[in-house]
């Protein structure tokens, strides 16, 4: 453009190299370029020999360049040619090239004219790229927009339900487990007012002894992201209730929706009874529900058959473990394995009855309630039967469990005459099975007359050792 005018310089001798320039322009900094006569009309087109912009549209020479564009576009050309006939040059325009039926391509073109009468160059940039990202702009705004007001819609009625649920209904900082948000009923349940309850942890609203299983309920919701319940009694009053923590997200925090019921004991406890008496009276496998402690609660009469004794009220109040023998796992471990896990399945045992194994079973145990009305439900099947000649491994084991235990009660030279009465019963019983029970065979194996093996025999059986 001249400095002194600002009129554009007469391209006019650039017209016969109209085609090579088209071609120069692509090659440096255009997508598609067309050379287009007075008429309006496409004489030469340019496009990028790797990658062309559309291959179809070297079809369009010959036609007119308002013809290849969309309807809705086609006064963008029209106002383009007419501007760069009348000044040389043309701003840039935006418009549509549809290729075929549901197949369109966005270009926006530029323009300039070599000469007063020569043909018209106009580069365009291919807007696909920047079209998708626009779409997908507008596409997640609008997605905000929605998210934006189901949000809102959910809040006022989570606001709605959360005052007019006739349970109690916290909302507990899932970091601190202090409330946040508490309606009326929990207010009242808990004999505070609502400003009272604010800030104030969870657990405090329990009796002491329901407090670690509260407060273990919302440390699990939080560390899980699933609910959970458990039974615990309010402070100062004898109300059992169910305590359930559903974890949630609410402005980019962590929060548990506390849901507090009370429950009716005296129906729990019958209707509890009557579920059990039903499915382990009628069982083959022993059936034994206990304490936390392991004390016996009530046994089936699979289980009594099991230990030999013919009432209930004969195990009612002893340990589980009076009947139960577990290698290398005592009691102590096997339970808080329960609470933890809330199930242990298929562990070897036997059946002690006076002491001695009678019968090889296995044992699984569950975690039936929790909370400060915990109680542990197991279950034993027999596997078998044992013979005299099977009971020594057993008994042998039993017995080394137990002496141990005597140590430091017991003084050493009397834990020797027991341990050595174990031996004489084992290498015993081991020798009649080496001799398949030939009293003169196992005699030789252990180097004693046959009748020292009778009294021998005689003597460790009166013991019961």
């Amino acid at each position: 453009m001249s400095p002194r005018t600002g009129e554009l310089p007469d391209l006019g001798a650039l017209a016969r190299w109209a085609p090579e320039l088209a071609k120069t322009f692509v090659s440096l900094s255009s997508d598609i370029a067309l050379v287009i006569d007075r008429g309006g009309v496409i004489r030469e087109i340019a496009q990028g020999d790797v990658d062309p912009l559309a291959p179809a549209a070297y079809e369009w020479v010959g036609r007119r360049w308002v013809d290849t564009v969309s309807d809705d576009t086609r006064g963008k050309i029209e106002n383009l040619l007419q501007e760069v006939a009348a000044t040389g040059i043309a701003r840039r325009r935006e418009v549509t090239h549809q290729l075929q039926p549901g197949v369109s391509i966005p270009v926006a073109y530029s323009a300039i004219r070599f000469g007063e009468d020569g043909p018209v160059l106009a580069t365009g940039r291919d807007l696909r790229a920047i079209a998708a990202i626009q779409q997908r702009f507008i596409d997640s705004t609008q997605e905000m927009e929605r998210g934006y007001w189901r949000a809102r819609q959910s809040e006022t009625r989570y606001r709605l339900l959360f005052q007019v649920a006739t349970d109690a209904v916290l909302v507990v900082d899932a970091h601190t487990l202090c409330v946040l948000e508490a309606n009326h009923a929990a207010s009242q349940m808990f004999d505070l007012s609502g400003e009272q309850l604010l800030q104030r942890p969870l657990a405090l609203g329990f009796e002491e002894r329901s407090r670690a299983s509260v407060h273990a309920l919302l440390e699990a919701a939080r560390a899980s992201g699933q609910s959970s319940e458990i039974r615990a009694r309010l402070l100062g009053k004898v109300t059992l209730t169910s305590v359930a923590a559903t974890p949630f997200r609410a402005d980019d925090a962590m929060r548990l929706l506390v849901r507090v019921r009370s429950i009716d004991e005296s129906e729990l406890s019958t209707a509890l009874s009557n579920t059990l008496a039903r499915l382990v009276d009628s069982s083959s496998d022993g059936v034994v529900v206990t304490d936390s402690s392991g004390r016996v609660m009530m046994a089936n009469p699979a289980f009594l058959r099991l230990v030999q004794l013919s009432s209930e009220d004969e195990v009612r109040g002893h340990s589980i473990m009076d009947w139960l023998g577990i290698a290398d796992r005592p009691l102590s471990t096997l339970l808080p394995q329960v609470r933890r896990d809330g199930l242990a399945r298929q562990i070897p045992s036997w059946i002690k009855v006076a002491h001695s194994p009678v019968a090889k079973v296995n044992i699984s145990a569950a975690l039936l309630t929790e909370g400060d009305q915990e109680c542990i439900g197991f279950t034993i099947h027999r596997v078998e039967m044992l013979r005299d000649l099977d009971r020594s491994p057993y008994e042998l084991s039993l017995a080394i469990q137990q002496l141990t235990r005597q140590i430091g009660d017991v003084p050493l030279p009397a834990l020797m005459r027991q341990v050595a009465a174990i031996a004489e019963r084992h290498f015993m019983l081991a020798a009649l099975a080496q001799s398949d029970n030939d009293m003169d065979g196992a005699a030789a194996s252990l180097g004693i007359s046959p009748e020292n093996l009778v009294l021998l025999k005689k003597r460790l059986d009166d013991k019961g050792d």
